[in-house]
């Protein structure tokens, strides 16, 4: 388990973060500029509001400090590279898409560290809470995260053909390595698999429908058209499971910190097939 822990899940994420890199192009963090209006929304809906009814949930639920923990990492986590595929599926803004989980994911950085270390002193004691720091969380979060997908951006910058040719594989591979992280986060828990996941499933299915339908509402509301709905309600939807994982275990050994992140990860891809599902029908 040391070795899984120590190298396999951190190597698993700098993978996926460095496949989401190649796929990244400078002009995906400069359309921010271009079209601040949508991107300011998604980002509010993800780096703020998102948080901020996840803590409202944890809060109220009854669930164990740990699970309260775990909720909020999957609350802070960026939107996945799941997100970009599921949006053009669903005839979304898929330009939006991309660049709110570029800028979001090296946001991160910063977001995390906040969010995580207030959580931890929050649900788990403020005495506990100084085991961690900001600093250094952001430093792990920094090195397994951004740093991959700089190297796969600037990849993409200077030597495009490389990664048009190698990106589409990357994209399979990272989905292999989802699947396996999740299910070793499952397996670390199987003793008390059933228990868990019945506590933490109900609650991290309210965090997601709950996302999806305010992010929606918002974007009907200030969202420049319907495109751009759909992008922005699908990127508040999906979360990068495989990071808030791995947050969870580098950071707090694993355990039941996890399981939100598991059930939600399991959770989002139904929802958001729905919502899909539902579009397509709309629209047909």
């Amino acid at each position: 388990m040391g070795f899984m822990v120590d190298v396999v899940l951190p190597l698993a994420l700098a993978f996926i973060m460095l496949g989401l890199g190649l796929g990244l192009t400078f002009d995906d963090f400069a359309r921010v500029a271009r079209r601040p209006r949508d991107f300011a929304l998604g980002a509010v809906c993800q780096v703020v509001v998102l948080p901020a009814v996840a803590f409202v949930l944890a809060s109220l639920w009854p669930m164990a400090p740990e699970l309260a923990l775990g909720l909020m990492i999957i609350a802070a986590a960026p939107g996945g590279v799941t997100s970009n595929i599921l949006t053009a599926f669903a005839r979304g803004d898929v330009a939006l898409s991309i660049s709110l989980t570029a800028v979001i994911s090296l946001l991160s950085v910063v977001t995390i560290p906040l969010i995580v270390v207030f959580s931890y002193a929050r649900f788990i004691g403020e005495q506990a809470g100084r085991d961690i720091s900001i600093a250094g969380t952001a430093v792990s979060v920094f090195l397994i995260v951004a740093v991959p997908v700089l190297i796969g951006l600037l990849i993409r910058r200077f030597a495009e053909g490389f990664a048009l040719r190698v990106e589409p594989a990357s994209r399979k591979l990272s989905a292999v390595l989802f699947v396996l992280v999740l299910a070793g986060a499952i397996v670390q828990e199987r003793a008390n698999i059933v228990p868990y996941f019945a506590e933490a499933g109900l609650v991290t299915l309210v965090l997601n429908l709950a996302m999806m339908a305010i992010a929606w509402l918002l974007a009907r509301m200030f969202a420049s058209g319907p495109t751009q709905r759909i992008a922005i309600a699908i990127e508040c939807g999906l979360q990068n499971g495989t990071l808030a994982i791995a947050v969870a275990v580098l950071l707090f050994g694993g355990g039941l910190a996890t399981v939100p992140a598991a059930t939600y990860s399991l959770i989002m891809f139904a929802t958001a097939l729905i919502y899909i599902a539902v579009l397509r029908r709309g629209a047909g």
